[in-house]
């Protein structure tokens, strides 16, 4: 602060300190003639006054200034500046409570600009936090968006590995039937067209992706669920014989075919069987089992995939739906949330349980077409 304007704030501040007592001064002698005895209580109030706005030194500069006027217009003798043994003790105690009051004052004041010199400082820090918190989730809500397309891609390409695995599984075995000699011919027509319905099958299930995450209606036609099921049981048969997994089925002949997108629910079978055998995979304690069946009950079908795995505690079987949630050590947490979609797209439900005897159940519900309309 420049010298000119330090010396102006301090005769602002002292002048309030005259100024205060003064208006002590003049109030005091018109109240003078309605007490007894001296009423000083005023000046208490400048020298408090003076301490509050102008600081220690005002205030002990109005504690000097009233000591004075009092002594020499209230306490007797009067007009004289010399205390009468009478009222020595009643002007130091004067004296004592103008100090007191100074201190009490001027302290207070002190505490209330520290505390808001604080709370400022705190704001600032405040703003300046909310400014870095505000840049952190900006780049972390960018990171999100990076990694949910990775999830996303690794989970579609998950989806897919298993028809073009069986593409060229069928392709060496192709190669394999026209080494011979004489060369299968037969068989080599008959691998051909199992590789064209990989293929086909594989072009397919990206397309259903494409449309789930458009939003475009799903392409429904009337089949047998069973024959779904019967269809991956058999195209999951070596994968469960490698890791020593029954996969037992329970189906009842002759259910009401529902209207679906077949691809995506032989997606959706696929995914839970296939988390069925993750799951089983890990037991030692109790046979690696994997049961499908299909009921129908209340015209709904309902597809139950039980394992005998570890199974779901509840606060699991609250989350494991969500998006990138996963109790996988290398899982996308993708899977049961698309299932979830197609599910709901079809007008049916997903849910998992516990199951009795150890493991989990995820079942599913679907509308069903009724009997007599079959044909």
């Amino acid at each position: 602060m420049p010298t000119h304007e330090r010396i102006r704030s301090l005769l602002q501040r002292y002048g309030i300190a005259l100024f205060a007592v003064a208006a002590a001064f003049v109030f005091t002698l018109l109240l003078q003639g309605f007490f007894p005895y001296p009423f000083l209580f005023l000046f208490f109030g400048a020298v408090m006054a003076s301490a509050w706005f102008g600081g220690t030194g005002p205030g002990l500069f109005a504690v000097l200034l009233s000591i004075v006027v009092v002594d020499y217009f209230f306490v007797p003798p009067f007009r004289s500046f010399s205390i009468s043994a009478s009222a020595g003790a009643y002007f130091a105690a004067f004296v004592a409570c103008a100090l007191a009051a100074s201190w009490v004052s001027s302290s207070k004041k002190k505490s209330e600009v520290a505390l808001k010199q604080g709370l400022d400082q705190l704001e600032v820090r405040v703003s300046e936090r909310t400014a870095e918190l505000m840049k952190t989730q900006a780049e972390l809500a960018h990171l999100s968006q990076v990694l949910s397309m990775g999830e996303l891609t690794a989970s579609i390409a998950h989806e897919i590995n298993q028809p073009l695995t069986a593409v060229v599984t069928h392709g060496h075995a192709c190669i394999e039937w026209l080494s011979a000699n004489p060369p299968n011919l037969e068989k080599t027509r008959q691998t051909a067209e199992r590789i064209i319905q990989d293929g086909t099958r594989a072009g397919a299930v990206l397309s259903r992706i494409r449309a789930l995450f458009k939003k475009e209606a799903p392409a429904k036609h009337w089949f047998d669920m069973n024959d779904v099921i019967h269809e991956l049981t058999v195209f999951l048969r070596d994968e469960a014989t490698r890791h020593r997994i029954s996969i037992r089925t329970d189906l009842v002949p002759g259910l009401a075919k529902v209207k679906a997108d077949r691809i995506q629910l032989q997606q959706v079978v696929l995914n839970l069987m296939m988390n069925g055998m993750d799951a089983v995979a890990e037991t030692t304690e109790r046979p690696r089992e994997l049961l499908i069946s299909a009921r129908e009950k209340d015209s709904e079908l309902i597809v139950r995939i039980e394992d005998s795995g570890m199974g779901l505690d509840a606060e699991t079987v609250e989350k494991i739906f969500n998006p990138f949630f996963t109790t996988k050590p290398h899982g996308f947490g993708m899977g049961l949330s698309i299932s979830r979609s197609i599910i709901e797209s079809h007008g049916g439900h997903l849910w998992a349980v516990p199951r009795p005897s150890g493991g989990a159940v995820f079942q599913f519900t679907l509308p069903i077409r009724p009997k007599e309309s079959d044909a």
